[in-house]
């Protein structure tokens, strides 16, 4: 390998989920993996959005499936988050008994602790149990950065 393309090939090194034959899912966030990679624009302030629409996981009470739909929008600094290993970390929870309330917030502080933005944002809309939805919003960061609605 030349020496242009090691250096080229180096940022991503790091990166050990994406681009692998086998794909290993994580039973639980604790033992998920998030991975994030150098940020080519740190200098500028812009917006990165995630929508996950197939999200599960497990009411600690009944055991049974809930269902819901996280969007994660961020400002990054200095890393961002690579998808393939966020689509696992969010897998983890399939099989996770959390409340949404939990789940939206401990989302928010591992994505946090992995990446450290300016501001992140996560928010979960769940379907109706019981004939009721509920719908999640946590923040985190510098306020000014959240893009206005």
């Amino acid at each position: 390998m030349t020496a242009k393309k090691q250096k080229k090939a180096a940022p991503f090194a790091e990166l050990t989920l994406l681009n692998r034959n086998h794909t290993e899912y994580p039973d639980s966030p604790d033992q998920a993996k998030i991975e994030t990679f150098a940020n080519a624009n740190a200098h500028r302030n812009y917006l990165i959005e995630f929508d996950c629409p197939e999200f599960t996981s497990l009411c600690p009470v009944t055991g049974q499936p809930d269902f819901g739909h996280i969007r994660i929008r961020y400002v990054a600094n200095r890393r961002c988050i690579e998808s393939k290993a966020l689509k696992l970390y969010l897998f983890s929870y399939r099989n996770f008994n959390t409340f949404h309330e939990a789940a939206v917030n401990r989302i928010l502080t591992d994505l946090v602790k992995a990446c450290a933005p300016r501001w992140m944002e996560v928010r979960g809309d769940f379907m109706p149990r019981g004939g009721i939805a509920i719908h999640v919003r946590a923040e985190e960061g510098d306020p000014a950065l959240a893009p206005k609605e």
